[in-house]
């Protein structure tokens, strides 16, 4: 819909055009103030045919996102959220800061709602890895390492001290970390750390013991009361005048490992259907990993349309819940 300058008011869909635009401009039809405004302003219509409601709801997302219409519900500042990303197929692979996703083989973590967000999870991942954070090429010839391998933050690749298995092994941990899965990375360091000792190389054995107490402390801030397993997103929101705040709960191997709060603007009047769809719609859009079980405070409109976009991007069945009662439901 469009006003008489040509500015795009609102993208929609439907599988029956002729009903849903009849239902905005009706005699009689009661509306929201907000759609009041909204229709009062519409000079023109453009349309689309697709060839399926997966597509059209594709369709939409994008146009959303281009055009940002003022009565449409949308993620405030969605272009550039930040992910952290590993080059799993370089040979030292580091861990840092991105905003932008892109299919070379890379694991991506996110998306993150801040800067700071990001950046505090990364210090985490730094404090208890000492995997490397320099852009610098790495040869294994250089005379002398840098401060982060003598704070032992990093292996000191860079002069040929660790070989590249060795340095894998501290790459898998950090993406198995960033999984939920500290119980497994602690059994491993543990392991390693009991054979240090044997070894009579208590050097090594009080690093590890170190690592294995700074992920213990993460693991203590994860736990959450509850019987809940698997993984699963947590999401619920508030409304204020415009604007909903939307918080996501993202639960691991039946940890909280994390969450994150959202903006959703243009809120006004809307259904809490309408806005849970469209915060999931365009969360997922770029999210890099979809869990399969959403756990939602309300339902959506066009569930089982979601749930087949959000299998198609898994590659993996997807259930949307809204619990009421139990454990999930407390949740």
């Amino acid at each position: 819909m469009k006003d008489a300058e040509g500015n795009i008011l609102y993208v929609g869909k439907a599988a029956n055009l002729h009903h849903r635009v009849r239902s905005y401009f009706s005699t009689g039809q009661k509306l929201s103030p907000k759609l009041e405004r909204m229709v009062a302003r519409v000079s023109d219509f453009d349309f689309f045919v697709t060839t399926s409601e997966q597509e059209a709801l594709i369709l939409e997302l994008n146009l959303i996102k281009r055009h940002r219409p003022r009565y449409n519900v949308r993620l405030k500042d969605d272009k550039t959220f930040p992910y952290l990303k590993i080059d799993i197929n370089e040979d030292w692979p580091r861990v840092y800061i991105t905003r932008r996703l892109e299919k070379n083989g890379g694991r991506y973590f996110g998306p993150f709602a801040s800067a700071k967000s990001v950046r505090q999870t990364l210090k985490v991942l730094k404090g208890i890895f000492p995997f490397r954070s320099c852009r610098k090429s790495i040869t294994g010839t250089d005379l002398r390492p840098c401060l982060e391998y003598h704070i032992h933050h990093c292996l000191g690749p860079c002069i040929g001290i660790v070989s590249k298995e060795e340095y894998a092994e501290v790459i898998k941990q950090v993406i198995l970390f960033l999984e939920g899965k500290q119980e497994m990375v602690a059994q491993e360091l543990q392991s390693k750390m009991d054979k240090a000792a044997e070894a009579l190389d208590f050097e090594k054995a009080v690093l590890l013991r170190d690592q294995i107490q700074a992920i213990d402390r993460v693991i203590e801030g994860q736990r959450i009361a509850t019987t809940v397993s698997g993984e699963q997103d947590v999401i619920a929101f508030a409304s204020d005048k415009d604007q909903a705040y939307v918080q996501v709960f993202f639960i691991r191997s039946g940890k909280l490992i994390g969450r994150e709060s959202f903006v959703l603007q243009g809120a006004r009047s809307e259904d809490p259907e309408q806005i849970m769809a469209n915060f999931i719609k365009q969360f997922y859009a770029s999210a890099p990993h979809i869990p399969p079980l959403l756990l939602l405070q309300y339902p959506v409109e066009d569930r089982t349309i979601i749930e087949s976009w959000l299998q198609s991007k898994r590659g993996a069945k997807v259930h949307i819940q809204v619990p009421r009662r139990g454990t999930k439901k407390q949740l």
